[in-house]
This record gives C-alpha cells, structure tokens and sequence, in this order.
C-alpha cells in the first residue's frame, strides 16, 4: 500500500502535474491500462481518460505494411498521448480563464449585496458596514473598493450602476467672497455665536434645519441633529414664517416638558422663513418662555450646516427636484424619516443614527 495515496483525510482538488503527465506517457508506452495508471498516481480513472483525450496528437508514422500496391500510402495517422501536448493545452487554458473573482461561490452574500444595494437603497459601504455592526458572517470578505469593480465589470445578476446613489467624481465648486452679514437679517444671532459643545459636536440636542422644496406650493421641513444625525421631517402646505412656527408648535406638543432639552438650539440659513426668531424661540404650551434658541449661518455657506445639506441628498433619493411634495402622504414622510434614521454611516462607526441617539 502506498502511504501517499491513501489516508483518512479528505484531500483537496489538485491539477495534475507536469511531472505525472510524462509519468501518464511512460506508462502507456509500457503497456498500462487507465486503471492501472490511475492507481499508481493515486488518481480516478476518468481523471486519467481525461487528461489522455487532451494530450492526445495525431502522430505520423511509417507504414509497417507498405508493399507495391500504389493504393497502400506510405505514412499512416496514429493518434498517441504526449505529455507536452496536455501541458501546453494546460497552460492554454489557464490563461484564458481570467483572475477568480474574489466573492467566489458565496452566492448568500451576493444576495445580500444585492438586496441591500437594489431593494433597500443602500451604498455599498453601508452594506458592507452593517454586516460588521450587525456580527453577520459569510465565507467571503470584501471591501468597498472591490464591491464597486464588480459593480463596473457587472459581475452581479441585478445590480448596475443604476442602483448606486453617487457615481461620479464630482469637481469640487469654487467659493467666492460674501458679506458676513445676511443685509435681510441684521439682527440675528449668528452662528459663532452658538455654543462650543454644539458648535464641536459634544452635546447632543442641537439641530440644523432647511427646507426642500418641489414643483408645487408644499415643501418639507427637514431637521438633523448635530451629533447623531437623526431626522425629523415634517410637511408644511408653503414656505411662510407662520407653516415654519406651527411645525415646530407641534414637535413642541408632542415633546411637552423635555423639548427644551432635546432642541437646545436651532441653526438656519437666512431663508425668509426662517427670519422670524422670536417665533420659532418662543414656547407655545408656555407663555413667556423660550423653548430653544435659534443661530444663523453666513450667507452662501452651506457648509456651516453640512450635515443639514448631506441629509437633504439623501432625501432627493426618494423626492427627486420637480416632484410635487403635496402629492406626497404623511406615511410617504414617515417611511422616508424611518429609512434615514435607520441608515448605517461609516461616521458613525457603520452605527444608525436611532441608535446614538438612543444611547446618549
């Protein structure tokens, strides 16, 4: 019994060698059936049939029964197993064949990208980093890199670049000078005015909040808070300082005694909905109190409610420009809400923004 053919352990697939080809050669020059050689190299006899009929040549050799008979040729075609035939259509293939593409057969987690990319509208770092958040496992890992090459070379049965939300490299716009000063908004207070803790991102329950509007009168009030980035949308029927003042009214009434704490202040644009300070700050279930406090960012410096503007991208996912928002239910507001607050961003180690905001 030979000691390298046999064991109780289940061996792992193997090509066969150069060396086992000439082996294969030898052996059948001498005479060996398949069987035989099959034994001997520790091998399944269909593995050697096989790689006899790809090694197999046509070999010209002399006529043993050559007589005067013109009709009898000279030279015969004598097909014949050589071992640098199946090597070179060995190499051949391997060639041909391409890099293995690194998700494997790991068709589970295809599925998932798939379903998470397509159905559910997430990035392929969001998917990728709810795996982790979340303790899943599969066979294969993957990065966001390598997701987004497959994506290119269409690798996956339903997912194009048609899924992804960004695909593009953007060419940073350039900025030009403004006064430090909304002249429609004299008077307000301004944003380096705001605290150090909100303005460094280290209390929780101060806001950014716009508006996003459409094709029609209706727009929606959209609020992010500063350090967990959750969402609160609301709808309004226009734009006017008094829709702005009776939405917050109502986050007011729904809150009751904890609003103060949890919207210590409210940072805006110079918008004209928004001019109305005294408005916004002053409480509705008691009079004479102020409820919040409100900031104003420079004008054309979006970027002072960055994380505002970022939450406003993610909503044009579902409200594209030119769709009417009054068209629009309040469970189509409440589902949009649920989606952005449940979204797993790498800023937030890959966390939703319900669940920092819960654990503070």
């Amino acid at each position: 019994m030979n000691p390298d053919h046999h064991s109780t352990q289940r061996k792992r697939w193997r090509q066969i060698s150069e060396a086992e080809r000439y082996k294969i050669e030898g052996m059948l020059e001498a005479g060996h059936t398949t069987s035989e050689i099959g034994r001997l190299l520790g091998r399944d006899r269909r593995t050697i049939q096989r790689e006899i009929k790809r090694g197999t040549v046509l070999q010209r050799r002399t006529n043993r029964y050559v007589s005067r008979n013109p009709e009898v040729p000279d030279y015969v075609d004598q097909p014949v197993y050589k071992a640098d035939a199946g090597q070179r259509m060995q190499q051949e293939r391997a060639s041909n064949k391409g890099r293995g593409l690194k998700i494997g057969h790991d068709h589970k987690l295809a599925s998932y990208l798939e379903r998470q990319i397509a159905n559910e509208g997430y990035s392929p770092d969001a998917a990728l980093g709810k795996i982790r958040n979340e303790g899943m496992h599969f066979d294969v890992s993957l990065c966001t890199k390598t997701v987004y090459n497959m994506i290119d070379r269409g690798d996956f049965l339903r997912l194009s670049n048609a899924h992804l939300p960004i695909k593009r490299n953007k060419k940073k716009r350039g900025y030009r000078r403004t006064h430090k000063i909304g002249l429609k908004n004299k008077t307000g207070r301004r944003i380096e005015d705001r605290p150090v803790a909100a303005q460094e991102r280290r209390e929780q329950g101060h806001w950014e909040m716009d508006l996003v509007v459409g094709s029609g009168k209706a727009c929606l009030l959209v609020m992010t808070e500063r350090v967990s980035r959750k969402e609160v949308l609301m709808k309004l029927p226009d734009k006017r300082q008094e829709s702005v003042i009776r939405a917050i009214d109502r986050l007011e009434r729904r809150h009751r005694g904890k609003f103060a704490e949890r919207f210590k202040s409210l940072t805006t644009d110079n918008g004209s909905e928004f001019l109305d300070s005294e408005g916004l700050e002053a409480s509705c279930l008691q009079a004479g109190k102020k409820r919040t406090t409100c900031y104003y960012a420079h004008p054309y410096s979006a970027w002072e409610r960055g994380s505002n503007e970022n939450a406003n991208k993610l909503i044009r996912r579902f409200i594209p420009k030119g769709t009417d928002i009054g068209q629009l239910t309040h469970g189509d507001i409440r589902r949009i809400e649920h989606w952005m607050n449940n979204y797993p961003r790498r800023l937030l180690a890959y966390r939703t923004a319900q669940q920092v905001y819960s654990a503070a």
